[in-house]
């Protein structure tokens, strides 16, 4: 099931306080990036974000499944509304995260 593009808009525009948030469309659902970086994935209508150690402090409760068959699990964030929890768990998130690599040209 793909992605309701108002639901990817809203996910975006609640943790916009965390950076640059910016979606890519990837086979049907959605990468959510802050600043470049790519945090987490909305498959289905459901934000995902990847599995940190300051994320994991951070969550109200620990839901971890994978966002489609055959991913990693990442952490499933059903709180969506709470823009103060998405944009903490972002900014976590984002911090214990690698800068990407550059591309090759």
């Amino acid at each position: 099931m793909a992605c309701n593009s108002d639901f990817v808009q809203y996910v975006a525009d609640q943790c916009a306080g965390a950076g640059e948030i910016t979606v890519r469309k990837m086979f049907g659902d959605y990468g959510i990036y802050c600043n470049g970086k790519i945090f987490g994935l909305i498959c289905d209508d459901r934000l995902y974000i990847k599995p940190t150690e300051a994320a994991r402090g951070l969550l109200r409760d620990e839901d971890m499944h994978p966002p489609y068959p055959g991913a990693k699990d990442y952490f499933h964030i059903s709180d969506v509304d709470d823009r103060e929890y998405l944009v903490s768990l972002v900014r976590a998130t984002y911090n214990d995260l690698p800068e990407p690599k550059p591309k090759k040209r």
